[in-house]
């Protein structure tokens, strides 16, 4: 079992450097594709951008530019972003830390919400508590990221309970951190809990049909210690099974949330790449998202495969 496991640890860990491939180079090369440079649109006199894209090699055959680009990303040189003028490992070094910290609590908040909210409507059959669980799980999995994110934005505007976008000053206390935190969090991580909701109510009833669950409900043990205690362990793997998908989504899929909450990070940055045609910034972007859907799809595996090694496949 041993060797499966790590074979299985090695397969997944190839799938993973494939995927992040994969992505960065098909965005380097759509960027390429695009009609214009990415000089175009910023008052550059002609002159001058011809002569850049000149000494950036823009003008040569896609294939040699995506070939001198793999000579440089093996080096760990990912270019110099034509936008800002500066290396792109540096900006999104720089963006991705933002976009973590906020995958990361919204996780937090997706996970705290999310799963006993799914064990309580999954364990009873009937009640007010599980169908306002229900019901609010199928409207925020219905509510596009877009409308709830304005919403959210509205409710701000009106009530000036916390700021409309952007980062915390430097010297900003714990209390404004919080504060500018919240919408961006609560606009990633509600949908999150919304489906962790319904994935783990599924999961909680699976399990309740099993033999055992019935059989320690024979036995007169308490309901709440049958589902907390026993059921709930065993509906684990069905849940880590896509914890994973959810935790690349939360930090490479924020999107539109970083946009139109003015939060720095990879989302708004990859926005600001496709709009200026930088390639080199908009391959970098992809493949740091790439990187963080590979990594938890990677973790959920190995952690899914040690919990239940059925998962590693045949022996």
């Amino acid at each position: 079992m041993q060797r499966g496991f790590v074979s299985f640890v090695i397969r997944r860990a190839v799938a993973a450097a494939l995927l992040v491939f994969v992505v960065s180079s098909a965005a380097l090369i759509l960027a390429r594709l695009a009609p214009g440079n990415q000089f175009a649109g910023f008052g550059v006199d002609p002159g001058v951008a011809a002569a850049e894209c000149e000494r950036i090699k823009c003008n040569d055959p896609v294939l040699v530019q995506y070939a001198a680009w793999l000579r440089r990303t093996i080096r760990f040189d990912f270019g110099e972003s034509s936008r800002y003028g500066r290396s792109v490992g540096s900006l999104v070094h720089e963006r991705a830390a933002n976009s973590l910290w906020l995958g990361a609590f919204a996780l937090i908040l997706a996970t705290l919400v999310g799963v006993p909210a799914g064990v309580i409507s999954g364990s009873r059959r009937a009640g007010a508590l599980t169908e306002l669980s229900r019901a609010a799980s199928i409207l925020l999995l219905a509510c596009p990221p877009l409308i709830l994110a304005l919403v959210l934005l509205l409710i701000a505007s009106r009530t000036g309970w916390f700021p409309i976008g952007g980062l915390p000053p430097d010297e900003a206390s714990l209390a404004q951190h919080v504060r500018y935190l919240a919408l961006p969090v609560l606009a990633l991580g509600l949908p999150t809990a919304a489906t962790l909701e319904r994935l783990q109510s599924r999961a909680i009833r699976d399990v309740m049909a099993e033999p055992c669950i019935r059989a320690a409900a024979a036995r007169g043990l308490d309901a709440r210690r049958i589902v907390w205690r026993h059921a709930w362990k065993l509906s684990l793997a069905s849940v880590l099974g896509i914890y994973g998908i959810v935790i690349g989504a939360l930090i490479s899929g924020s999107f539109v949330v970083e946009y139109l909450m003015a939060w720095p990070g990879l989302g708004s940055l990859m926005y600001e790449a496709l709009v200026a045609r930088d390639a080199y910034l908009s391959a970098g972007c992809a493949a740091a998202g790439a990187v963080a859907l590979a990594a938890g799809i990677f973790i959920s595996d190995v952690v899914l495969a040690a919990v239940d090694p059925r998962a590693t496949g045949p022996a």
